[in-house]
This record gives C-alpha cells, structure tokens and sequence, in this order.
C-alpha cells in the first residue's frame, strides 16, 4: 500500500503553513497537518522532510482525520510557540498540540493528538528522507517499539502509542481516537553514531516549552494598539534566531519562489548584513537588550578578518562558504524551479554592508551595549577598506546578478558608514580623524546628490544615469541621509506612490524600466511597504500610515500572524520565503515608529540637512 490519499492533496500555498521551532532549526506545518519541512540538526542542515519543495515521497508526517471532509482551524497558545490544530468531524472533535522543546541534548518534535468530542477516525502518515528528500534511510523497530533511522551522519527516532507499521515507502497508522484518549509522536534528532534519544515526559516537556515562550514573550514593550501583532513578530524573530551564536537568519527555507513557476528561489537560512540595523533596533526597542546584544556580537565575530573580504551574509555560525547548487530531483514549490541550496550572492560586492555594521554598532553603543576598543579598531579598518571602494559600482541592495551599477541606496549607506563614524567619535570619545572623515562624507553626500537624483523626475533613481525607480529610496530619511520634508524626499515617495504602488503595496524596483538583471514579475516586497508606512510618520502623515500598517497587517499576515517576504495583492497569495524576518522587522520598526513619540527611523540619527 503507499498510504491514504486525499482528495486535492498538496495544493498548499505558503500562507498555509504554521512555525514551529527549538531557536535552532525549524519547522513548517501545513494546515492539512503535514510537516512538509524540517531541516535538522541547523536550519543549515539538509532537510529529512522535503514535500515543500517536491512531493510526499520527498518527506512528510502527515497527522489528519481519514475523513477528507474534516475542518480545521488554528492557533498559537497566546505569548507562545506551541501550535494547536482543532479538528471537527462529522462524528467528533479533537486537537493536535505540535511543538519543539528546547535544545537538551537531543532535538525533538513532539505531537500531541487528544480526543475531545465523540470518536474521530485518524490518519498518521511519516515518510522520512534525509539530504533534501534524497536519501532513503534504513528504519527498524527496537525492542521498546521506537522506529530508528539512520543515513549516514543523521539518526532520526520515532516513538508513538499508536500502531505504526510500514506500507511500502513509508509508515502508517489509522486509528480511532475516542473523547479522553491521547496519542504521542514524538521524534528525536541525533548524530547515528552516538546513543540514540530516550522516551521523556511529553507533558512536562509541553508545560515547559510553553513556559519558556510566554515569559519570554511577556518582556515585550507596549505598542499600543499594534502590541499583539508585534509580540507575534518577536516570537517569530526569536524562533529564528540560532540561540548558540545568536545569528538570525532571513527565514528556515529555501527556493520558496519569488514569482510561482519562476526561477527567482533562493536560500534564505542565512544570516544578512544588510538587515543588522533594523534588527537591532527592533530588539532593542522591545526592550530585549540581551538578544540585541548576542545579534550584535555575532555581527563582530562575522565579519572580524580582512575588510576586503567582508561579505553580505554568513552562516549562522559565521560561515563564509556558503558555496551555491542546485537540486534537480526536486520539482520546487508548485513546480518553480529550480531548487538552490547554498548561495553565490554571499560574495558580491555591495557597498551598502559598510553602512550597516558601522551603523548597527554605533547604535549598538547609543542603546549601552558593552564594547571593547579592540571591536573600534575593526571600524576603522573597515572604513579604510570604503576609502578604497566606495567609488566602484556595485550590486546593489537587491543582490542584482547582472551588471554591477552605481546604485543610489548602496552610496547612501556609504554615507551612513561615514556619518556614524564621525558620530562614534564626537559622542563616545573615541580615536579618530573627524575631519578626515567629514570631508568623505561631504564628497560621497555631493556625489550621491549630483547622479542619484533626476530633477526631470523629482526622484532619485535606482542608480545613477537611471529613469528606473526603487523603493530602497524610501531609506534616504530612515537613515538621516535627508529630512522627509525636504522637496527631494517629498518627490521620491510621491513617485514611488505614483509607479511602485499596486493595489496598496510597494513593489521593490520598476520592472518596467530597467532590465539589467531585475526584470520579473513578482509580488509587492512587504519590508519596503513598512518603510513607506515609516516615511508618512516621518513626514507627520500619520493617518496614511496607520491605514497602510493595517492594510499590511491584514492582508500580508495570515491567519497566526506570520508574514513571507513578498505578498502579490492581485492572488491574494504569499511569494518569497517564510516566514520572512526582515518582514517582521519592519513590522515591530513600523508599530514603534507610530506608537511612540521617539521613532526608531529618528533614533538612526540626527538629521543634517546638506548645504
């Protein structure tokens, strides 16, 4: 037999699934109660279940009713991680606890199914394949019941009171589940050449986990009215960050597409440079100075060594080979090929990266995170190694794989790496040539306004000797490049209103005007739309901006409140990997901005309005 087979099986759109997670790796579970994705033991790791991104036989464990007409619905435990599926039947009702305790030892998932109503019959379905949906393992029974697998260096136990047995390709069990009744799964990573996982007590471990979250989530700061949607965003943010080092990566997943049956799928289970700022910010602003500065000092430890080999993202352990390939055994997600793990952009040129660690440690200062003169030595070298670059075209914030180009946003944050420079010096005593560089600052501020902006448009432009617009723009007042009253800034994001705006979302860049490696359709970029949200505050325009944070947050988060990178408002659908942190980012960054007097885009710094 190869299983139960239901009808319209595997038609889940990314808004579908839940995340579950140990602040270590992941899981995302599919509103039909299927965890099609896990990478295990790192979010690194390969995957040992793959359906996400290919089918069934790829990896799944599957927890259902047989009744194929069940309903469902969801929630986290409030303040919590903890995922609970209610699922009703004609005959009955019951719920489906999933979650992973934190990391003692081995790794676990732990779900729990418990009858509440009448009598459900239930479907349990566990396919396991390591390396991506590759590997086979070779699974037996132990005497204490407990399936083992291993292949090669991973080992995976299961243990369940209901009656797993093999059909085919897999393991399966229908069973009834009567009102009291209560079945466990628990599963169990560990490397296959030490002792496997051992039973423990799952009710603990749930009262524990549960714990851990909501004290945890209870240090939150107030947000107002947007508090609930901004403590959802820092559990999410927690969950993905990798506790050992304090890397957070952009999102557990791979190659979820940016445009469906495109080529635009990329691996995010990295940690960007590029979102070092916003990040800390969030953190700090919700009053998590702890995790701000565990952020802060895998940032240090990252990019410590030459500054010309400073890169825009790493590992979660600060790794720098971050070597890209593709898949081809499997399909992608609703067949957007191919699939890629690793990623080459690791190794581009983008100026922009100077800006955001000079500016995440100066804020890092500002906000009383501990720093040692040896961590100011560093700076220094990294702005001798901008001195010799800043010049160059680059590829610019969106990691463009064509031409390099002068891109606009990449020389503001050139500028940014400056001016926090000269800030650390002026406010924190530290040793410096003030005015060596101011008069940088001055030279790279005069470039960015002779070639970034085009009177004929009243904009600045994607990159210099461009009519393309782009929504990284939408920083120049974030950063304190420029006030938002000023005409320039005005102009901008009334172009951006006028050609980036679709149904109420900012896409990135203008498609329709350039092509140099950006051309595609693909769906309004979430972070860039917070930061028009961020742009009206700055410009006192504060209904406009809580209309578009609300319309952000109801539309783009779906059901328990978790957000992708992109959202295409015409399908109504997710795009992009998920769930996405720089999306949450801008989320908390956006709730602050128009919750509190003190914004965090004025907290980046004083602003100077140029000569």
């Amino acid at each position: 037999m190869q299983g139960v087979r239901f009808k319209n099986e595997n038609p889940a759109r990314i808004e579908d699934y839940a995340l579950i997670g140990d602040c270590e790796t992941a899981a995302l579970v599919s509103r039909d109660g299927s965890i099609d994705w896990l990478c295990w033991p790192r979010f690194d790791s390969g995957a040992c279940f793959a359906a996400l991104l290919g089918d069934r036989f790829n990896g799944r464990f599957l927890l259902r009713p047989m009744d194929a007409d069940a309903r469902s619905s969801r929630r986290y435990r409030d303040g919590s991680l903890v995922l609970e599926t209610c699922w009703r039947t004609p005959t009955g009702v019951l719920l489906v606890t999933d979650f992973m305790p934190l990391r003692n030892g081995a790794s676990d998932i732990i779900r729990l199914v418990r009858g509440l109503e009448g009598r459900v019959d239930f479907y349990a379905e566990y396919i396991l394949r390591f390396d991506y949906g590759r590997i086979t393992p070779w699974i037996n029974r132990m005497e204490d019941g407990a399936l083992r697998a291993v292949g090669g260096p991973d080992c995976v136990t299961l243990r369940t009171n209901a009656p797993m047995y093999p059909r085919g390709r897999m393991h399966a069990a229908e069973f009834c589940v009567r009102a009291g009744d209560e079945f466990a799964f628990h599963l169990a990573w560990t490397p296959s050449h030490l002792p496997h996982a051992t039973a423990g007590d799952y009710h603990k471990a749930l009262d524990d986990t549960d714990d851990f979250w909501k004290q945890w989530s209870a240090r939150c700061a107030s947000a107002g009215p947007y508090s609930d949607l901004v403590k959802r965003s820092l559990i999410t943010l927690k969950a993905l960050t990798y506790a050992p080092t304090g890397g957070m990566v952009a999102a557990p997943t791979t190659s979820l597409p940016e445009e469906i049956g495109g080529e635009r799928n990329w691996d995010y289970r990295y940690c960007w440079l590029r979102d070092a700022t916003f990040t800390l910010l969030a953190l700090m602003d919700a009053g998590y100075y702890e995790e701000a500065e565990a952020w802060r000092d895998w940032l240090f430890r990252a990019v410590a060594g030459d500054p010309a080999q400073l890169q825009i993202m790493y590992g979660i352990g600060g790794e720098r080979r971050l070597t890209e390939e593709t898949l081809d055994w499997l399909p992608g997600f609703q067949r957007s090929a191919p699939v890629r793990i690793g990623n080459g952009a690791a190794h581009q040129l983008q100026l922009d990266v100077f800006g955001e660690v000079l500016d995440c440690l100066y804020q890092g200062r500002c906000g009383g995170l501990a720093e040692s003169h040896l961590d100011w030595r560093l700076q220094q070298s990294l702005l001798d190694q901008l001195d010799r670059v800043w010049r160059k075209p680059d590829a610019g914030l969106w990691e463009v794989r064509g031409p390099l180009r002068h891109f606009t946003s990449s020389k503001v944050l050139v500028w940014v790496a400056y001016d926090r420079a000269i800030k650390a010096i002026e406010r924190f005593g530290l040793a410096g040539e003030p005015a060596r560089l101011r008069a940088a600052r001055t030279r790279v501020q005069a470039d960015i306004l002779k070639n970034g902006f085009d009177p004929e448009l009243n904009a600045f432009v994607q990159s210099y000797g461009s009519k393309a617009l782009d929504a990284s723009a939408l920083l120049i007042p974030l950063v304190g490049f420029l006030p938002a009253d000023d005409p320039r800034v005005k102009g901008t994001v009334a172009a951006i209103e006028s050609r980036l705006m679709r149904r109420g979302f900012v896409r990135r860049y203008d498609t329709g005007v350039t092509d140099d490696g950006l051309s595609g359709d693909e769906g309004a970029f979430l972070a860039c739309s917070f930061w028009l949200v961020d742009n009206y505050v700055l410009a006192g325009r504060m209904d406009e901006a809580r209309e578009m944070f609300e319309r952000l947050t109801g539309a783009a988060c779906n059901d328990l409140g978790l957000m992708a990178e992109e959202y295409d408002p015409r399908e109504k659908r997710f795009l992009g990997n998920f769930p996405q942190a720089l999306s949450h980012i801008a989320l908390v960054n956006s709730a602050f901005n128009i919750a509190r007097r003190l914004k965090p885009a004025e907290q980046r710094s004083e602003i100077r309005v140029p000569d």
